[in-house]
């Protein structure tokens, strides 16, 4: 089960169980706790460390099998570094999990008494230490079947199943955990639903997903194909037109904001539970990876249960447009001519650029029904951001140098950063069409901009982000925090973007 692990904080004076893992910092420097320790041994902890070359430089480890004076049957060092920010805690502690689960046992106690805690202190450290750790144990083997060994393997023992972190500030640490674990069930929620074949998760499931989420206080609502129809969603059911699976879009709100008058902040996400890219169909190799092609949809599934989750003070709204691209005789054609919902008239010349039809009628509906502060739309949009930007990176285009700011900063803390790339008039002859208001695509060069170009046409005087998410969302870089296929990538994000707004900053 994703996030199986447990969590729990005690006192530094309570006896350690199962591996013991200490950290030391820089030029192998330990905390007062943790020399204590070294000291029960008559310093062979450190005496071991030095032998074995290490000296606490981050992402390094040193293991101490049955050291005299103490308990623990295993030592692990643990190097820190300087573990100064927030994302460099959260790393740490995912550092930390993976190391303890290789010694399969099942409980590892984790000492917290950093070195310098910096901002917020040691409470907030530990906090931090368990949401990495928490983060990297996450699994998807929902269809796994096989439980023994194959023969002549190695039988696997259970992996880490409770972490005990000790400090001496465990209340405080408890209750920074707690906004901690709800955004990390928004990252599961959203993992989880990228990770799905989409056999199993067609537009239809995923909204009945969604209405699972009233319990925890979101207002869940969704719209069939006869609501979509009747609001003239037409370049949304276009997209769908040729699949068995109806299309659904999936409204989810929170109320949190203590004033009245407090704004709603908006999130949208491109959910196509596959893409086959229609009658333009896409190459059969790597065809199976676009299962995920719903990602920027469950990140704003799972932004909108953290927010929940935790009771953030804002209101929020994530609006999930959800369908499925395939060829039929029923699909749409390159050269048809759509007219979507702000009654601005697309032409279809190419089928596989369906997701900005998806976000045209969503968005649109977004600033008709909420009149929001701002509008995020999150979107595995372009192959051509992964061309500019590889993987390390999502593109963010915005109307809007303060919301993109805001955005950048975000990134900058959480580790899912953004890039920004243009936006300029000059791009719009790109996809200017002689026989509709517009084409859906642009020619060969500059694509991801002349996807961000598209869906800008859609936004009226709102503040306006578009994140596209195709080199982030999944089969991304792998880090001490995220072990999955699917990343997860937006809800740290936008969950800390939001945080700004619960502040009164804004």
């Amino acid at each position: 089960m994703p996030g199986s692990l447990q969590i729990e904080f005690a006192p530094l004076t309570q006896t350690p169980a199962g591996s013991l893992l200490l950290l030391a910092g820089e030029e192998l420097t330990l905390g007062a706790s943790a020399r204590l320790f070294d000291q029960r041994t008559k310093g062979q902890l450190l005496r071991a460390a030095a032998a074995a070359g290490f000296s606490g430089k981050s992402k390094t480890a040193v293991e101490v099998l049955a050291p005299a004076g103490l308990e623990a049957t295993r030592v692990l060092m643990l190097g820190s570094g300087r573990a100064d920010k927030e994302l460099d805690r959260l790393l740490l502690g995912g550092y930390a999990f993976a190391q303890a689960n290789q010694r399969k046992g099942e409980v590892a106690t984790l000492v917290c008494d950093p070195v310098d805690a910096g901002e917020p202190g040691v409470a907030g450290f530990a906090a931090d230490l368990a949401l990495g750790a928490l983060l990297r144990s996450y699994q998807f083997k929902k269809y796994l079947t096989r439980k023994e060994p194959e023969e002549g393997a190695e039988a696997a023992a259970d992996g880490l199943g409770k972490l005990v972190i000790l400090s001496d500030r465990v209340e405080a640490a408890r209750q920074a955990f707690q906004s901690h674990k709800a955004v990390a069930d928004g990252v599961f929620l959203a993992r989880d639903l990228v990770n799905e074949p989409a056999n199993r998760l067609g537009p239809v499931e995923f909204a009945e997903r969604m209405s699972e989420l009233a319990a925890s206080g979101l207002e869940v609502e969704v719209l069939d194909v006869e609501a979509l129809s009747a609001l003239k969603m037409q370049a949304l059911l276009a997209v769908g037109q040729g699949s068995v699976r109806p299309s659904r879009v999936v409204v989810l709100q929170w109320h949190g904001a203590k004033s009245k008058r407090a704004k709603t902040l908006c999130f949208v996400g491109k959910g196509v539970c596959f893409d086959t890219g229609g009658i333009s169909m896409k190459p059969a190799g790597g065809m199976e990876d676009m299962k995920g092609d719903m990602a920027g949809a469950a990140a704003v599934a799972g932004v909108m249960l953290a927010l929940a989750g935790r009771r953030a003070a804002v209101n929020a709204v994530g609006l999930i447009g959800l369908t499925e691209n395939m060829p039929s005789g029923t699909a749409q054609r390159p050269g048809d001519i759509i007219t979507s919902m702000s009654g601005k008239t697309i032409e279809v010349l190419n089928t596989d650029a369906e997701g900005r039809l998806v976000l045209a009628d969503v968005i649109w509906y977004a600033q008709e029904r909420f009149k929001p502060r701002f509008v995020v739309d999150l979107a595995t949009l372009t192959g051509a951001i992964m061309v500019a930007l590889g993987k390390e990176y999502a593109g963010m285009f915005a109307n809007d140098d303060r919301l993109a700011n805001e955005l950048a900063a975000a990134g900058e803390l959480t580790g899912e950063k953004v890039w920004r790339m243009p936006l300029a008039k000059a791009y719009d002859k790109l996809i200017d069409s002689k026989n509709a208001d517009m084409k859906n695509i642009g020619g060969r060069y500059g694509g991801a901009i002349t996807g961000a170009q598209f869906i800008q046409r859609f936004i009226k005087d709102t503040p306006w982000v578009h994140l596209d998410v195709a080199g982030t969302a999944f089969d991304s870089s792998r880090t001490d925090i995220n072990p999955s296929w699917a990343s997860g990538w937006g809800v740290r994000l936008l969950d800390r973007l939001a945080a700004n707004y619960e502040k009164g900053e804004r």
